[in-house]
């Protein structure tokens, strides 16, 4: 059989080979810097003070995240940009309607460091919103 090509499988059947995630769905949280240091210093994020009274770790999407800086974190500065695989979340991740009906990320379980891609620093610009570095059209 030629390589990368299908494989007999049980009974004479065919299986293809396992299809292989080439690319990941990045969420993003926006979290005082000095509750991200703990965070990363003890393995995981419980989520902010908002997040432990509503139940769960509040996320956005690439699109959603400067506007919940505006209207969450105006004019807050040393705030971490946290960048997470959604899909290493599982089932404790869940799509739920928020502002305007858009369909927000909501995570019902801590944070495990070892999910995030990369975290940086949130720095705002001179006109008082955050830098997002090209990260959101």
């Amino acid at each position: 059989m030629r390589a990368g090509g299908p494989e007999a499988g049980a009974a004479g059947s065919i299986t293809s080979p396992p299809i292989l995630r080439t690319t990941m769905m990045l969420i993003f949280k926006i979290v005082a810097s000095n509750e991200w240091r703990a965070a990363e210093t003890a393995g995981a994020f419980a989520g902010a003070e908002v997040d432990r009274a509503d139940g769960y770790i509040h996320f956005s999407t690439a699109a959603q995240v400067p506007e919940t800086a505006a209207k969450w974190f105006a004019g807050q500065d040393d705030l971490t940009l946290v960048a997470v695989d959604a899909e290493a979340l599982g089932a404790d991740l869940r799509w739920e309607p928020s502002r305007g009906g858009a369909l927000f990320p909501h995570l019902y379980a801590p944070l495990p460091t070892s999910v995030v891609r990369w975290s940086r620093p949130l720095p705002l610009c001179p006109d008082g919103r955050h830098d997002f570095g090209g990260l959101a059209g």
